[in-house]
């Protein structure tokens, strides 16, 4: 039986966090939320994705309509709380070609509020693993799945969209990399113990960095923070003492007035060697003479650097989706010949028996009549030779249906061998 792909879901462009977050499932509840969705009764195939930015039901059904409707209502059972309602307003439906697509789209972060981040596929490829755990995925599904994991694959491989970098703490990061060619080595100090600070830390200790010292006025919340990253609290009336140690210095800190002069910072080189720093300003009011960059191995951006360079990387990432869009669309043609492949089959399969039992039954009437009088070796001989003419019939509509060809929609030759042939009802 032919079943179609169907996507009922939500996402930010949608619907606003308060009703995302009634809908999301709970992740150690999503196996008894798979079973409920693999319940009803047009749905033969179900995955569910829930991300804080979407939430969406995949499924595989033979008729849409039933499918759309037994799902709207899965969702609006999954919504908590009984005085809300209006949730269908929120949702979209999608199936077919379409569906695929926007499944592809999902996958290469096309359709994310950041887009060629990479975060959504390993959200992708944990919601099916926990559908194929719990028995919700067949054929159809577990093609599509791994089709798209494919496709974001490729897309990652021959387009820039993910390559740079496009907030401004993994910016920070990224500079940090260009400049130093590698951070495992490499002292942090975080002064101030703001949110972008800790961002901005987060991705350095995600890109390698292993040491990091934490000062801030209120030393418990340097404790606080540096233990979040198993480095270093440091006294805020003590952290020049420190300066020297640090590769990388992150201002954040609220200070009505500049923490370091040009002054002070020669002197740390010359502790250091003139060995290089970064200094990353990114503070409410400046944390560091904006002077400091013109001495020689020192690297000091400002947050509205950070911001440009953010800036004119996600405009870099948007001209690159013209090219992932492109190759999302040639991976959709090819899952749509493959699954309209699946109509084959059973065509082909029909077909063949429907030809043998014509050969059978007009070879026992002619050798209980008019060659009944006919040897077991010519019989035999005979059986051989009308077998081999079917195959022959068969051969050219066979590899026809077989071909899958670019230019030519497949099932159109599967409904015409039924008709021709009669085969609707098998």
């Amino acid at each position: 039986m032919h079943k179609e792909i169907i996507i009922v879901g939500l996402n930010h462009r949608t619907a606003p966090v308060e009703v995302r977050e009634r809908v999301a499932f709970d992740s150690s509840l999503l196996r008894e939320s798979l079973m409920r969705l693999h319940s009803l009764p047009s749905i033969k195939e179900g995955v569910i994705l829930s991300t804080c930015n979407r939430v969406e039901v995949v499924a595989a059904a033979p008729d849409e309509q039933s499918a759309f409707r037994e799902i709207k209502g899965f969702l609006v059972e999954q919504e908590s709380g009984t005085n809300h309602g209006g949730l269908e307003d929120h949702l979209y439906t999608y199936s077919g070609d379409t569906a695929v697509r926007h499944l592809f789209r999902v996958a290469a972060s096309l359709d994310s509020m950041v887009v060629g981040e990479p975060q959504i596929l390993g959200q992708l490829k944990g919601h099916y693993l926990a559908a194929q755990e719990a028995g919700t995925v067949g054929t159809i599904l577990h093609r599509l799945f791994h089709r798209s994991f494919s496709v974001a694959k490729r897309i990652r491989t021959e387009t820039g969209i993910a390559s740079r970098a496009v907030s401004v703490s993994s910016v920070a990061a990224d500079l940090a990399k260009r400049i130093f060619d590698r951070l495992e080595d490499k002292t942090v100090m975080l002064i101030g113990a703001g949110k972008m600070g800790d961002l901005v830390a987060r991705h350095l200790q995600r890109n390698g960095v292993n040491s990091l010292m934490v000062t801030n006025r209120t030393f418990e919340r340097a404790v606080e923070v540096a233990a979040q990253f198993c480095g270093s609290p440091i006294r805020f009336e003590d952290y020049p003492r420190y300066l020297k140690l640090a590769d990388l210095v992150i201002g954040c800190a609220g200070s009505p007035e500049v923490l370091l002069r040009p002054g002070t910072v020669e002197e740390i080189l010359k502790e250091r060697k003139q060995k290089a720093m970064f200094f990353i300003d990114i503070g409410d009011r400046r944390n560091f003479d904006p002077r400091i960059n013109e001495i020689d191995n020192v690297y000091l951006y400002d947050i509205d650097d950070l911001e440009a360079v953010a800036k004119e990387n996600l405009e870099e990432r948007t001209s690159e989706v013209r090219k992932a869009e492109d190759i999302v669309d040639e991976e959709v043609a090819g899952f749509l010949r493959w699954l309209a492949s699946l109509e084959q089959v059973p065509t082909i399969v029909a077909l063949r028996q429907k030809l043998e039992e014509i050969r059978k039954g007009e070879l026992e009437k002619s050798l209980g009549t008019s060659l009944k009088g006919l040897s077991e070796k010519e019989r035999q001989a005979l059986e051989d030779m009308t077998s081999a003419m079917i195959s022959k019939i068969l051969h050219a509509p066979i590899t026809r249906l077989k071909r899958q060809s670019e230019d030519q929609d497949e099932t159109l030759y599967v409904e015409a061998l039924k008709k021709l042939f009669d085969l609707e009802e098998k």
